[in-house]
């Protein structure tokens, strides 16, 4: 039973939770990304250059013709699918980019809540002995 109850206890942590939750809310987050990159950034690259990027390849062989899609192109052989690759690359900037701002935005909050939860600094020898001679004041 000892295993099971450790087991438990490791589970059930907050930072295993945390942790779970984190990864499932980043991989639907990381579908908004794609859909983004996918059907608003890329066809207005695509009006730009004249190409459908995810489409966009060098082909390695002689076997694979240019103007087909990529997926067919890969069947027939090894391509070069620098489109494909840009696509990719800019989901992981965007992707960086919003994490970046949530990060700092989640740190400006912690720094905020520590200022105001932070116990006031401890006095120094001045105002020490300031302090003693009032309360010797005072008694007199």
């Amino acid at each position: 039973m000892g295993f099971l109850k450790e087991f438990k206890e490791f589970a059930i942590k907050g930072n295993v939770i945390d942790l779970a939750v984190g990864v499932i809310i980043g991989a639907a987050f990381n579908k908004i990304v794609d859909s983004v990159v996918n059907d608003l950034v890329m066809p207005l690259l695509g009006i730009f250059f004249k190409a459908d990027f995810s489409n966009v390849y060098i082909p390695l062989s002689k076997a694979v013709p240019k103007h087909i899609s990529l997926v067919e192109a890969r069947k027939l052989g090894p391509v070069f699918a620098w489109g494909n690759f840009i696509t990719v690359l800019l989901n992981f900037v965007i992707l960086a980019f919003v994490i970046f701002w949530f990060v700092k935005a989640i740190n400006a909050l912690r720094r905020r809540h520590e200022e105001t939860t932070t116990d006031p600094p401890l006095p120094n020898a001045t105002e020490k002995l300031l302090t003693e001679i009032r309360d010797a004041l005072v008694k007199k």
